[in-house]
């Protein structure tokens, strides 16, 4: 996903509760305060971003470990608030929310997945992986589609891209999951 729209620096910050109390006609983040209006993604992203979730679905199936969603907000940072809602993500069975909780997740996924749209620069991706990695998340997977690759990053290592005859391994976060990364762009 990419932003469209940002507030100017002049807009009062916003938190978190108070973007839960408005109706939204799009979809949102909070990036440190500032309201980002998201567009709508292209095709090829839709069927990556279905393809990582069919994948990591039929694994949770037969190892139900945690829960994997799509474009839901996550709290990363207080006082300015920062929610950011990764095109696939997963978070363990021990952290699921109360299920009385509403609104957005109060912290960060296990595992944030991102598909990098055409139009959205290194620099903001960066960020995210940035605001996922210090938040908490485990690792982050920063997919290419025009490329057909997969970087993770993961705390205090260096990145890794993978290539199609390469696999994702994210054992260390969801037990026993791989997957070839042509699988991703099938």
């Amino acid at each position: 996903m990419h932003r469209t729209v940002a507030m100017s620096s002049a807009t009062p910050l916003v938190t978190v509760e108070e973007l839960e109390r408005q109706p939204l006609d799009y979809r949102y983040e909070l990036v440190r305060g500032r309201i980002i209006r998201m567009s709508p993604v292209g095709w090829q992203h839709g069927r990556v971003v279905a393809q990582l979730l069919f994948l990591l679905k039929q694994y949770l199936v037969r190892e139900p470990v945690g829960q994997v969603v799509t474009e839901v907000g996550f709290k990363l940072a207080s006082q300015p608030d920062t929610l950011r809602g990764p095109d696939v993500a997963f978070v363990r069975r021990d952290r699921f929310p109360s299920p009385a909780s509403p609104g957005f997740f109060r912290g960060h996924p296990d595992v944030a997945i991102e598909v990098r749209s055409p139009d959205e620069r290194p620099s903001e991706v960066r960020e995210k992986v940035a605001e996922y990695l210090s938040a908490g998340a485990s690792v982050v997977v920063v997919v290419e589609p025009d490329d057909r690759t997969v970087t993770c990053h993961r705390p205090r290592s260096q990145s890794v891209t993978l290539t199609s005859g390469d696999r994702l391994d994210l054992g260390d976060v969801i037990p026993g999951f791989t997957c070839q990364v042509s699988e991703i762009f099938e």
